[in-house]
């Protein structure tokens, strides 16, 4: 064991040790839960000890299970709750989605109708309001859809593991998410402002509403900036002597627009950043959890010779074809420009399948 783990696990020692005459003093119900933490801490401390696995990876993973205890109980209270349209962060996405558009229909649309030319105002208009079908579309599928579950009973379903917590077979891709307490096929990752999972069903719908949400946020932001270049200089003046004769409603106008510009840009340059990270994934054929696998799993190759493979890297192209359900050229309009419900390819069971095929099912 390295030097540090040592003198780590004899410091808790001592601690734990210190602190046994404290329990026994009470006899309390408090002194009971205490005791009961007690034992467990000395049952993970020997666990620690005694094994012949234990490394420093295995001690800091201990030092941080309070942290992933503490995350995971704070996104359920958070998030878990029966409608998703009831949960925190959901509500706070249409809450913010909803005063944007309140801003744009009554401050910015009027604006541009009276001073843009007429193929400018009829652009504005065709484009706004596609970008919000397809922000509103994707939104309400992504948090209405299930990823997707492996069955529950045996099956003839190929596995690569058995689930620890589920006690069912995991097949290819599928990993158990702690927040859902169910394990998910091709799960990215738990995403609290869906209220939900993001995997095989619904990873398509999750990725198109972050992107065209960036899209939206981008476009408000350039429409809305010389409005807000003039409203920062009207409230510059409010404080001067004597005041500028602005009215009630030019004022709401002024705040109004640079709360749009304000929100706009920060969430394109954040969710912005959140969505070309997906995209890099998309390319590579991964999702979230498997490029930290990955990764792992390259550098052990690397350290005997041997160079890791992607199995389900199907090539760049191919692979946002994958993600997004394209089988003709005219789908990359009717089922990416424009709404669609379709399901994705295969059942998230099995994926010893190529996308070279033209049907793309599972051999």
């Amino acid at each position: 064991m390295p030097c540090g783990s040592w003198s780590f696990l004899r410091a808790m020692r001592l601690l734990l040790r210190w602190l046994r005459p404290c329990l026994k003093q009470s006899r309390s119900k408090p002194s009971k839960r205490l005791g009961e933490l007690w034992l467990y801490s000395k049952l993970l401390l020997r666990s620690l000890c005694y094994s012949e696995l234990t490394n420093s990876d295995v001690v800091i993973d201990s030092l941080f299970e309070p942290v992933y205890w503490l995350v995971d109980n704070l996104t359920r209270w958070f998030g878990v709750l029966p409608s998703p349209l009831l949960q925190v962060f959901v509500c706070l996405v249409i809450i913010l989605t909803s005063s944007v558009l309140i801003i744009v229909y009554c401050c910015v649309l009027p604006t541009v109708i009276s001073s843009y030319p007429t193929h400018w105002v009829m652009w504005h208009l065709c484009y706004g309001h596609w970008n919000l079908v397809m922000i509103v579309f994707h939104y309400y599928k992504a948090i209405t859809t299930s990823p997707g579950q492996p069955p529950q009973v045996k099956c003839d379903t190929p596995s690569v593991s058995m689930c620890k917590k589920c006690i069912i077979p995991k097949p290819a891709r599928t990993h158990h998410c702690s927040i859902c307490d169910s394990c998910v096929l091709k799960m990215d990752h738990h995403c609290p402002w869906l209220n939900n999972c993001v995997g095989h069903f619904n990873h398509r719908y999750f990725f198109s509403f972050c992107l065209f949400m960036t899209m939206g946020c981008i476009y408000c932001s350039l429409s809305s900036r010389d409005m807000f270049l003039n409203a920062y200089s009207a409230i510059e003046t409010y404080y001067q002597t004597p005041p500028p004769p602005f009215t009630f409603k030019e004022k709401v106008f002024h705040k109004s627009i640079i709360y749009l510009w304000v929100l706009t840009s920060s969430v394109a340059i954040a969710l912005g950043g959140l969505t070309l990270w997906h995209a890099i994934l998309i390319t590579r054929g991964e999702t979230s959890i498997e490029r930290h696998i990955n990764n792992k799993e390259t550098r052990r190759l690397k350290e005997i010779g041997k160079v890791f493979r992607n199995p389900h890297n199907f090539g760049k192209y191919n692979n946002w074809k994958v993600l997004f359900g394209v089988k003709t050229r005219g789908h990359w309009l009717t089922r990416v420009l424009l709404p669609s419900g379709h399901g994705p390819y295969g059942d998230g069971l099995t994926w010893d399948w190529s996308p070279q095929r033209r049907d793309l099912l599972a051999i």
